[in-house]
């Protein structure tokens, strides 16, 4: 079987300038970066649908964009592969002390149990104190914020409830998931408010403000919001196909039907899956 060392090879035959792949060649970490999204999000269409054979070949796609970055990066004496894998496993060492006491990779520590509030809380202290640090190395006074190193091109829906998070260690957080709901209405009376007066800038404001405010009830009730938007996603394609094949069965397109005949066929997909 190839090994990763093979994979390294290929990408460096793919970019050589003189015999390699003229589109390998011409590409740089900006230009790989969409595909670098579409292949994560693949990866995870594939879980969700539990297509696991599928899922080997999403999971080598998403693998060989590293690759493709290590490349470019050894190319720019930025860094390689090597480093790569150097630095993700001394920060995996050091952020699992309860597995690696001695933070060492390869010694026999005795491990001492802890529970899952107690893992968590050191995995955040951890990544506070990696965070200070990296301010300490930095120019910019921002990047002493809580709220520094949270990804600006992370999907909204993920980055608000990031966002949320950081806040919530410092003790800006709801009590009660009940208040959070207290805001949601509040959100939805402004946002109501807003489509009266018809000015669109105002509108689109107030409900950001009040998807801010579901994704931090997700987050009170330990829903991921991302996750929960995706199966909704789900469920609305799968019974917007059952009207669609029900309409065809019946030799009607979706503009022949009514509303009314849509949404009865839309009720009869619902109580079907109950």
């Amino acid at each position: 079987m190839y090994q990763v060392e093979d994979l390294l090879y290929l990408m460096s035959r793919l970019r050589d300038p003189k015999t390699g792949c003229p589109w390998d060649i011409k590409q740089t970490f900006q230009t790989i970066l969409p595909h670098t999204l579409e292949e994560a999000y693949e990866v995870a269409d594939a879980i969700e649908k539990q297509d696991y054979a599928h899922l080997k070949e999403e999971l080598g796609d998403l693998l060989f964009q590293v690759i493709f970055y290590s490349q470019l990066g050894k190319e720019a004496s930025l860094f390689d592969f090597p480093q790569i894998v150097d630095t993700l496993v001394a920060k995996l060492v050091r952020r699992h002390p309860h597995v690696f006491p001695s933070g060492e990779l390869h010694s026999e520590d005795n491990v001492t149990p802890l529970s899952d509030d107690e893992i968590k809380g050191r995995w955040e202290a951890i990544k506070q104190q990696e965070r200070e640090e990296k301010a300490l190395t930095q120019k910019d006074d921002v990047l002493n914020s809580v709220l520094a190193d949270i990804p600006q091109a992370l999907p909204g829906i993920q980055r608000a409830e990031k966002l949320q998070k950081r806040a919530a260690m410092v003790g800006f957080d709801w009590p009660e998931p009940e208040q959070v709901l207290d805001k949601i209405e509040e959100e939805i009376g402004e946002l109501r408010e807003a489509m009266a007066k018809g000015q669109h800038a105002e509108i689109e404001d107030e409900l950001g403000d009040l998807m801010f405010a579901m994704v931090n009830l997700a987050r009170h009730v330990k829903v991921k919001p991302e996750m929960a938007i995706r199966s909704t996603n789900a469920k609305f394609e799968r019974r917007f196909q059952y009207i669609e094949a029900t309409l065809q069965l019946q030799g009607l397109s979706l503009e022949q039907a009514s509303l009314d005949e849509m949404e009865a066929l839309w009720q009869q997909a619902k109580a079907l899956e109950k």
